[in-house]
């Protein structure tokens, strides 16, 4: 059943629950408000349940994590409230997870570890607290992890590197600290790096440079101390790098004149010296106005 982009008001119908061979219910992007019945729990052949982009309120009933045949659940983009339920780890068949842009609290369940199948993970724009847990780690078939714009605490697990299939990884806007795991080397497939708006220290670790598939990274607004990795220049996917608001010293390196995808370059507000290499003079989106560096060679 797919009711999604209808404009549907009023509440999600408890009987819903009596139709034992529903496959699919969504009912995305309308104007339903209300709770989400606990009778859904009684849809015991649901593959995919999208409630997304609603007014739905109150907490995320424990009962869903019956649905054992789930593949799909989304939630995100309402005004639910309340902890996330340890009891959704049960839905051993998920293969994607998104509960974002709710008004969630406590803490990440380490039990998220023990989906086998899951590949997309999205628990951003809430207000979950506490530490990442280690037990990510074993989301083998993972190739998305979105935890932005929460208020996570404590440090990047570096067991987060085992993720030998993650694609984006984005930690932006939490309260992070410690410094960036060398272990994140070891994802070799990842395209996006995102871990801006923290208050992680520490110099860029020389181990990112095997991240050869890497199309954008964005670490502004840390305290990261140290130089500019010549090695960026080696990445030659890299379309967007920003790193404003750090505590970076030295030379701009000549390598990064390598990147021909390069669409934005900040380097603003860091301790940089000497001059911006000609090489990058057409880097469409550079802020380089806020270096107050002149060009190499005039």
């Amino acid at each position: 059943m797919d009711l999604s982009g209808n404009q549907l008001t009023g509440t999600i119908p408890s009987e819903l629950g009596q139709l034992p061979n529903l496959v699919k219910l969504h009912l995305t992007d309308n104007d339903l408000e209300g709770t989400i019945p606990q009778e859904l729990s009684s849809l015991s052949n649901l593959r995919g349940l999208q409630l997304s982009a609603n007014q739905l309120t109150g907490t995320i009933p424990v009962e869903l994590g019956e649905l054992t045949d789930l593949e799909w659940l989304n939630l995100s983009d309402n005004q639910l409230t309340g902890t996330i339920p340890v009891e959704l780890s049960s839905l051993a068949n998920l293969v994607r997870l998104f509960l974002s842009e709710n008004q969630l609290t406590g803490t990440i369940p380490s039990a998220f570890g023990q989906f086998p199948n899951l590949v997309t993970l999205r628990l951003w724009g809430s207000e979950l607290e506490g530490t990442i847990p280690q037990e990510l780690s074993r989301l083998t078939n993972l190739t998305l992890l979105y935890l932005q714009h929460n208020e996570l605490t404590g440090t990047i697990p570096p067991q987060l590197g085992e993720l030998s299939r993650l694609r984006r990884l984005s930690l932006s806007a939490n309260d992070l600290t410690g410094e960036l795991p060398a272990e994140l080397g070891e994802l070799t497939r990842l395209e996006f790096l995102f871990a801006s708006r923290n208050q992680l220290s520490g110099e860029i670790p020389s181990a990112l440079a095997r991240l050869t598939k890497l199309q954008r990274i964005s670490l502004y607004e840390n305290q990261l101390s140290g130089s500019i990795p010549p090695w960026l220049g080696s990445l030659a996917d890299l379309e967007r790098v920003s790193l404003s608001d750090n505590q970076l010293t030295g030379t701009i390196p000549e390598e990064l004149g390598n990147l021909a995808n390069l669409r934005r370059l900040d380097l603003a507000n860091n301790q940089l010296t000497g001059c911006i290499p000609q090489s990058l003079r057409d880097v469409p989106e550079n802020a380089f106005d806020k270096l107050d560096l002149p060009f190499c060679g005039g």
